[in-house]
């Protein structure tokens, strides 16, 4: 068990990357405005044009992990990471910029959908929650620790466009500091074993068997390789995206719309707004870029106790109530957002003061980031790595991620438009009603997963 527990921990290690590489712009938004001169639409794109990358490598990962491993490609994924963090520090135009974004923006795509995929495919059922959740605590184990880079960086140097360390802005260090977590992933991904059910898809059945025997132990070793064996198509084809297509009806099989449904609601409610444009949305309503910084690591450690309860709980109370007063939690604390900005008033500039109504803002952003990463944060990522079945869950997870980044970047794109012209309630008037109309999705559509093998998952 402390074997499985151990790789696992190496896996989210993709996780911890992905949430750094996605908080660190939160950062860097003004020194990119300074370096490359650029507008609002500009900034949104460059903070944005990773999210492209995002969904091109969640589709390819998943699809290529069907053929050439799961290990293989966090492996491939740990080097994107290392190319994209040095390359976006070292950046002198938007262009240059983009490119190592969207490359980084692969690697996060990439790692995404599979840690998930990998841990459910290690993992015993009556654990799978717990340690699939693991994954949600080091995105935001991430996120916080770019925040706290961020922070200190900016602290120490002025402002994040000052210059600092030999001769460069401190923006650009915080772009760097992800090159040491990114060497030792990439390091520490030599020593995991591949995933038993790929190589079971892929019939070799010794290797198999006995990362089966490392994993459970000898004596059900073999029959575990045949209940997998038996979850599989009878013809033992290679998973393709065709297998998505239900043989009965000719239709998209059902399972593939809730994980859609899953991935796309998870970033309509506008969580991602708070992570990468935090320190914008709070310097917009009269806080300094410091007390922005410093608001950012608050919410990251309420997120990481959020995660921390989800973990203990999961495998216990299951997915779907998880998911259910997430929804609600959400619904309103975004209301609450509302209220604030929309009876919020301006200075002589226009910008907007939220005055008397500030503590109440910010205890409504942070009650949302709480039950949002207590709930949708990891529980969907729990139930795409799990729910579909053997055959086509490199393909679905593939789908979904794909779904999910588009999703996101949407979201993230048309904020600083929404911004410069409804203003923020709008914007958030628009997230609050999506976190309402996902209540609905939940009851109606979601399944629970809760202690199934996932040999016995149905699509």
């Amino acid at each position: 068990m402390l074997f499985i527990i151990l790789i696992s921990c190496i896996a989210t290690i993709g996780g911890f990357l992905f949430g750094f590489d996605s908080g660190v712009i939160n950062g860097t938004v003004d020194g990119l405005s300074t370096a490359f001169n650029s507008n609002d639409i500009g900034t949104g794109f460059n903070v944005a044009s990773m999210l492209l990358g995002c969904a091109f490598g969640a589709f390819f990962a998943g699809r290529l992990a069907d053929k050439y491993g799961r290990k293989t490609l966090l492996i491939i994924t740990a080097i994107f990471f290392i190319i994209s963090a040095w390359g976006s520090g070292i950046s002198s135009s938007s262009m240059e910029f983009v490119f190592y974004r969207i490359l980084g923006g692969i690697a996060v795509g990439a790692a995404s959908v599979l840690a998930p995929a990998y841990i459910s495919e290690i993992a015993p059922a009556r654990l799978r929650g717990s340690l699939a959740t693991i994954q949600q605590i080091a995105i935001i184990s991430g996120l916080f620790a770019a925040f706290v880079s961020n922070y200190s960086l900016a602290e120490t140097a002025g402002v994040s466009t000052a210059e600092f360390w030999l001769g460069f802005e401190a923006w650009r260090w915080m772009f760097w500091m992800e090159l040491i977590p990114a060497s030792l992933f990439l390091i520490l991904l030599f020593f995991i074993p591949e995933s038993p059910r790929y190589l079971v898809i892929t019939q070799r059945k010794e290797q198999a068997t006995i990362v089966l025997g490392k994993l459970y132990g000898d004596t059900i070793s073999v029959t575990k390789y045949t209940e997998i064996e038996a979850s599989l198509d009878s013809d033992h084809h290679q998973p393709r995206l065709a297998d998505l297509i239900s043989k009965v009806t000719g239709k998209v099989r059902p399972i593939v719309w809730i994980g859609i449904g899953l991935a796309t609601f998870q970033q309509l409610v506008g969580i991602n707004v708070v992570f990468y444009y935090g320190a914008v949305l709070w310097q917009a309503v009269g806080f300094s870029e410091a007390d922005a910084l410093l608001i950012n690591i608050i919410s990251g450690g309420v997120s990481i106790a959020a995660c921390v309860i989800t973990m203990y709980l999961i495998d216990k109370v299951g997915r779907k109530p998880f998911l259910l007063l997430g929804s609600i939690g959400m619904a309103i604390s975004l209301l609450g957002l509302v209220l604030a900005f929309a009876n919020a008033g301006t200075d002589v500039n226009g910008n907007l003061m939220l005055g008397d109504m500030g503590t109440f803002a910010l205890i409504s952003a942070n009650v949302y980031v709480f039950f949002f990463n207590m709930s949708w944060g990891p529980v969907m990522w729990v139930m795409l790595g799990e729910m579909f079945p053997n055959q086509i869950r490199g393909s679905g997870l593939a789908i979904a991620g794909l779904a999910q980044w588009l999703s996101n970047f949407a979201i993230t794109m048309t904020f600083p438009i929404m911004l410069a012209s409804v203003g923020l309630a709008a914007a958030y008037g628009f997230y609050t009603i999506c976190a309402f109309i996902s209540i609905g999705f939940v009851i109606k559509f979601v399944y629970e997963t809760k202690g199934k093998e996932l040999e016995q998952m149905e699509g």
